[in-house]
């Protein structure tokens, strides 16, 4: 609804797809208004699936980068945050997949700080302890109990991101939940 700010005209909200017609077509003001607008959405997705605050910064501002060329490609068949949330999700990958090859693997080898888990806190270590091990999931498990459990979003909001059924989000998840038994 529209609303009067002090000292200034009426101001109204501009619906996502037409920030992203008018973005596509080349009005820079719309491009930097949808990212403003999604920053936070997607900084809060690359932290949930990165797990780091420092990786998720650097792959939210990859992404914002990102999104002026692949802007192109969102058809509108789908939600743009659900267009965005995969994007975002293929940049957490890249990242992942680029430190693989690197063979930089050190964090995983890192001891829970005093700082990060007080000794008062024994669920704070076993939560990290899991969520560790759910990244460590083959990927198509790990992005449906990602999705399901750290996003809160139901079987068929996960399979629309994933691109697939959502039998097969269920199926993924029951998976998930054998591996992760026998790793834990």
């Amino acid at each position: 609804m529209p609303h009067f700010a002090e000292g200034s005209a009426l101001q109204v909200e501009v619906a996502d797809d037409v920030l992203v017609a008018r973005a596509k077509a080349g009005d820079r003001t719309a491009f930097g208004e949808l990212v403003e607008r999604h920053y936070d959405f997607i900084f809060r997705t690359a932290c949930k699936w990165s797990g780091k605050r420092s990786d998720a910064e650097d792959i939210a501002q990859d992404v914002c980068v990102k999104l002026a060329s692949v802007l192109g490609s969102f058809d509108g068949r789908s939600a743009f945050s659900s267009w965005l949330y995969r994007v975002t999700l293929n940049a957490v990958r890249d990242m992942q997949r680029a430190r693989s090859r690197r063979g930089r693997h050190i964090d995983r080898f890192a001891e829970v700080s005093p700082e990060e888990a007080p000794p008062e806190q024994e669920e704070s270590a076993t939560a990290k302890e899991l969520w560790t091990a759910v990244r460590a999931l083959p990927e198509k498990q790990r992005d449906a109990v990602l999705l399901v459990y750290a996003e809160d979003l139901n079987h068929a909001q996960a399979g629309e991101i994933m691109g697939c059924r959502e039998t097969t989000v269920s199926w993924h998840i029951h998976e998930a939940k054998k591996t992760l038994r026998g790793l834990l």
